[in-house]
């Protein structure tokens, strides 16, 4: 019943279809959504606004602002119709990736707990229209957030107007899973009292005006979140690497035997090594991170992990189906923050967080390319991998040390982009091996990422290449620039040009 959902009676008069709610969204505005890779996100209104410009042709160009990757619904969507003029923090569409490397969508990648702080300080143009997925309202016209919380309390106390999709698909039992705080700004601010994953500090609902809420719309639309690739046997090979670490790390007496809070990033390779670490020997776990899928669930089913603490959830469609039914085991197990605190560098350096983020290339000195192919083209974004690698008490990449069956190596001489650099990254893991590189110099990291992570068909060219950059280089961090550079392209046999990194 939507009076479950919408617990105000002035709020229940303002119920108006998708089609007429999206006719608040004007032509330059900004507009504000919620959601978090890709759950928690409005899609009747998106979907509503987008078949009407292809509809009639009208003219409609907005800067969207999200928390990070939103559905095919609204991303897909409103490239397909050419709607995104610029668009921040992070996303993962590929009609919005093309939009994005030919041009037509301007982009700014940024690390996500820094996008609530420059909207809060008028940094960045002003949120005309915040589009927030809500499970209700309620007496007080509160919103209650769905899987995901992201940005929408900063969106909803930025914006002109709020736009309310009540998602029926989303079961009310979710009602409390959310936590939510916001900060001053400073001089104002005070210190985030979290000492623990588990620390509740806030509201389980995001604080509204009456008055702000323009529309409300009702829906019954479930998140399209990704499946998961099956776990293969890189995959494990990694995890295994990455877990025989963390058991030495305990052995040289560095972390007690459940460790620290784990933050873990997203997609196949990140779930591979969470569903190892259900077949170890940790337990007691805790997790301080951004996003909750499959494998993060599983450890806490498997008795290994005490409390998850993120912004988002987001599991495979599979995923959420066993979700909901194990829902009561789960709910007191886990908090759904505001990724400015999910993501802060503040909680994530006091509690010593151990974050774990895949890369897609890293060089022989440490530093790391997780977002550009080519150095040119756009893939998804640095997401909030840029947050705990910066702070975190132990940062570890892992990345396949092979990609596209061997023709490219994942090690080179050096990335085609840096997102994260040498002195931010402390451990590579590949399936080959294991690379620390604590209190090591550029030429000792090179060797020890060459010697243990690179794949035996690249090994020797790389250490050619230092060999040859030593000897006609400074000796500090050897380089030969145009030997580096054209590593990454390669002439086959045929005389075109191969992608090698």
């Amino acid at each position: 019943m939507a009076s479950e959902r919408i617990r105000n009676e002035e709020i229940m008069k303002k119920v108006v279809s998708a089609e007429v709610a999206a006719n608040l969204i004007k032509d330059g505005m900004v507009i504000g959504v919620s959601g978090f890779t890709p759950s928690g996100y409005p899609k009747a209104v998106p979907l509503a606004l987008s078949q009407r410009v292809k509809a009639t042709g009208e003219k409609m160009k907005v800067t969207l602002y999200s928390g990070a990757s939103v559905g095919a619904e609204l991303d897909g969507e409103w490239a397909q119709a050419g709607i995104i003029s610029k668009r921040m923090p992070y996303q993962t569409n590929s009609d919005l990736r093309n939009c994005i490397n030919n041009g037509s969508t301007e982009y700014i990648d940024i690390n996500l707990s820094v996008m609530p702080q420059l909207v809060n300080y008028g940094f960045l143009p002003k949120v005309n229209v915040a589009i927030i997925e809500a499970l209700a309202i309620t007496e007080e016209g509160n919103i209650i957030p769905t899987t995901a919380v992201g940005n929408a309390a900063t969106y909803c106390d930025n914006a002109d107007i709020i736009i309310v999709e009540i998602n029926e698909n989303q079961p009310l039992a979710l009602e409390g899973i959310a936590d939510i705080y916001t900060l001053e700004n400073p001089p104002f601010r005070k210190p985030i009292p979290i000492t623990h994953p588990g620390d509740r500090i806030g509201t389980p609902y995001i604080e509204c005006k009456l008055e702000k809420i323009a529309a409300v719309v009702m829906t019954n639309m479930p998140d399209k979140t990704r499946p998961l690739a099956p776990i293969d046997e890189t995959s494990k090979a990694i995890s295994k690497n990455l877990i025989a670490f963390l058991e030495n790390e305990v052995k040289e007496g560095r972390y007690g035997e459940n460790l620290l809070p784990l933050q873990s990033g997203v997609g196949s390779v990140a779930n591979a090594v969470l569903a190892g670490l259900c077949e170890s020997n940790f337990k007691n776990l805790t997790c301080y991170t951004e996003v909750i899928q499959d494998s993060m669930l599983d450890l806490i089913r498997c008795g290994k992990a005490d409390m998850v603490s993120a912004t988002a959830l987001s599991p495979s469609p599979m995923g959420m189906e066993n979700f909901r039914r194990d829902f009561d085991s789960l709910k007191d197990k886990i908090v759904l923050r505001p990724q400015e605190i999910s993501n802060n560098p503040e909680v994530i350096r006091r509690l010593g967080v151990i974050a774990m983020n895949t890369a897609l290339e890293v060089d022989i000195y440490g530093n790391v390319n997780s977002t550009h192919v080519m150095g040119t083209k756009m893939m998804n974004g640095i997401g909030g991998s840029g947050d705990f690698a910066a702070n975190a008490s132990l940062t570890i990449f892992t990345t396949e040390s092979i990609a596209k069956k061997g023709d490219i190596s994942s090690i080179v001489p050096l990335v085609s982009h840096v997102d994260h650099t040498e002195h931010n990254v402390m451990v590579i893991v590949t399936e080959q091996g294991t690379a620390d590189l604590r209190g090591k110099s550029p030429k000792e990291r090179a060797l020890a990422i060459i010697n243990n992570c690179a794949h035996p068909d690249y090994r020797p060219q790389l250490l050619d290449y230092l060999k040859k950059a030593e000897s006609c280089s400074g000796k500090h961090t050897p380089h030969v620039l145009c030997d580096a550079l054209s590593w990454h392209v390669r002439f086959t046999e045929t005389g075109t040009m191969k992608n090698k990194a």
